[in-house]
């Protein structure tokens, strides 16, 4: 088991390696089944081995938060919990907008457990008169024309679902419209200037890994 010194203060850098923090809502959730479980201690071994990843990429991954085990014991699970949903900030609330109400943004407006996560979508925006004034999943769908309008300063992320003909002109769009940082869904590589975060999130690159890896195996 690697050696883990007494339990010290969480600190956030000022960036942390992608692969990280992939893996760090993982170990959250494995966490919050463990304490549901009734377990108060877990040793980066025990998680390691649970879900089939290497102890040292374990405590050098919650390492970045300055959090460190008790040696012979492990780290605490609530403490733990509790200072990996602050350095991810899921325990506070950011909003975003979502554009493109379609299937997928409906499916984002009603999952509720983006909530748990820190991720409230604040409004929708659409071009299909049948969507503009619905509300799903308690939030209002207005037309894209006034995005100008309900734009409000302190939601900076935008939710980028529209078909893919359209991805590059609503995404000037929110740029313009003072957003910085865009959640792309889309399979188009949208560009955007210095400054502005860019995360994709495509299901269909996804899905082709899914089928190379299916079929190379048969």
């Amino acid at each position: 088991m690697p050696s883990e010194p007494e339990q010290g203060e969480q600190r956030r850098p000022a960036l942390v390696p992608e692969p990280t923090l992939y893996r760090l809502p993982i170990y959250l959730t494995y966490l919050k089944l463990a304490l549901k479980a009734g377990q108060k201690y877990v040793s980066s071994t025990k998680m390691a081995r649970e879900m089939g990843v290497d102890p040292t990429q374990v405590t050098k991954d919650l390492g970045h938060t300055a959090i460190v085990g008790k040696t012979r014991v492990g780290y605490e699970v609530e403490s733990l919990i509790s200072v990996l949903e602050t350095f991810l900030r899921f325990n506070t609330v950011e909003y975003g907008y979502l554009f493109g109400a379609g299937s997928l943004g409906t499916a984002l407006l009603l999952d509720h457990g983006l909530a748990q996560f820190g991720f409230s979508i604040k409004a929708a925006f659409d071009i299909n008169p049948d969507k503009v004034g619905l509300n799903i999943g308690g939030t209002t769908i207005y037309h894209l024309d006034d995005f100008g309008r309900v734009k409000k300063p302190d939601v900076k992320i935008g939710i980028l679902t529209v078909p893919v003909d359209q991805a590059q002109c609503v995404a000037d769009l929110m740029i313009d419209g003072g957003l910085t940082a865009i959640w792309n869904f889309t399979s188009f590589r949208i560009r955007v200037p210095d400054g502005v975060v860019v995360q994709n999130t495509s299901l269909y690159a996804h899905l082709a890994v899914i089928f190379n890896r299916l079929h190379a195996k048969e």
